[in-house]
């Protein structure tokens, strides 16, 4: 059969290209077509072809988007002409849903069938594109078992498999790395360190890193934090000086960026400053303790807050915290992420024994709600079934 998948962002690459290994192993014919990434390339075995990288024209946030506006256009367009050209069996929708949404509806209207992988966080924000999902998607297929009560309160069919995530940590060879392997190839001597993944768009980075070089000033002059060295895990999509630009030239030292190692930079760090989103549930399936750091531009933080209320609707933002209802580890949203609170916080993930614990007693509950291995496959043969 012939699949269509569209991913807009690195996670999305990442579940996309899991979702590839399951659709060719339960259909060993397939061919692939999609935009998305490396991941997704090199998971296609020679049966895919890239058309555009997720990375071309990224944006964050209301203000990013209007900003580009005449890009995402064309792009939409772009997309639209070489799905009725490519005429595939099925178009496969991951995640990213300001475009995506717009597809569905596209394809829906041409008889297409459509499948999202990833539901929209309606639950979150943006409620009325549950009528959207009812009208334009045959099927929806989510990855968190919090969003199934939801979408049975609105009357949404929904397929729920587990979370390919586990999949992706598990089966990834750095995972099993020795520390002093990785250390060895990364150039990183023996000293403990604090993992910072400040994101892979230009403005969480340039919100994160200042923040995070404060924290480490405030740090080296403490007795106890002296020999502490700080690890970035950069996006492997944003260019390296991206982040070494914002590393004050006196923390050189110190401060080092690693591309493209984000799971085994998490899985020997003593600790981990996080920006909001997947990467907040990576670090809680690797283990690491963590503290989760969010803002985003005023424009953007109104809109949230006061029209689309995003906060009167969920109680955390990081999706480890909703998977269990409860704040398995601390949140530091929008005016709360400053120097004084994160510098508390980190103090705690580096030397409270008790506190750490609890954490990865949560991080458990976590893994253990997700489900089990497998997901992927499983929802692959799922899609093929409801193809045939």
């Amino acid at each position: 059969m012939r699949y269509y998948l569209i991913a807009g962002e690195a996670s999305g690459d990442l579940h996309g290209s899991n979702l590839i290994k399951g659709l060719l192993s339960e259909d060993p014919q397939s061919r692939f077509r999609f935009f998305g990434g490396e991941k997704m390339l090199q998971a296609s075995a020679g049966r895919g072809e890239l058309v555009r990288h997720y990375k071309d024209g990224a944006v964050m946030g209301l203000g990013d988007v209007l900003g580009k506006a005449g890009y995402l256009l064309r792009k939409l367009s772009d997309c639209k002409a070489d799905i009725l050209s490519y005429n595939p069996d099925v178009v496969i929708l991951v995640d990213y849903p300001g475009f995506n949404m717009k597809i569905a509806r596209f394809c829906h209207k041409r008889g297409i069938r459509v499948f999202y992988y990833i539901a929209p966080k309606t639950w979150a924000s943006r409620a009325g594109r549950n009528r959207q999902l009812k009208k334009y998607v045959d099927k929806l297929y989510i990855i968190f078992p919090f969003e199934c009560k939801y979408f049975e309160a609105h009357k949404i069919p929904y397929v729920y498999l587990g979370n390919p995530l586990l999949d992706a940590i598990r089966n990834c060879p750095a995972i099993g790395e020795s520390q002093e392997e990785f250390r060895g190839r990364c150039g990183l001597d023996g000293r403990d360190y604090v993992a910072i993944l400040a994101g892979s768009r230009s403005g969480e980075i340039r919100r994160m890193m200042p923040v995070c070089t404060e924290l480490v000033e405030r740090l080296s002059r403490r007795e106890e934090c002296a020999d502490l060295q700080y690890v970035i895990a950069a996006a492997p999509s944003v260019d390296v000086e991206v982040y070494r630009k914002l590393v004050p030239p006196g923390l050189a030292d110190r401060v080092k960026v690693v591309q493209g190692e984000t799971y085994p930079v998490l899985s020997h760090a003593r600790a981990a400053i996080v920006n909001s989103g997947t990467a907040s549930l990576e670090t809680a399936i690797i283990g690491t303790p963590q503290v989760v750091c969010w803002s985003t531009g005023a424009f953007t933080a109104w809109i949230a807050r006061h029209v689309l209320h995003v906060m009167d609707h969920i109680k955390y933002v990081s999706l480890g915290n909703l998977c269990i209802d409860k704040l398995a580890f601390r949140e530091l949203i929008q005016e709360d992420f400053n120097v004084d609170e994160l510098e508390k916080e980190v103090l705690r993930l580096l030397f409270d024994e008790e506190y750490r614990d609890s954490m990865i007693c949560d991080y458990g509950d976590i893994c253990t709600v997700l489900g089990g291995d497998g997901a992927s496959n499983k929802i692959a043969k799922s899609m093929i079934q409801n193809i045939l």
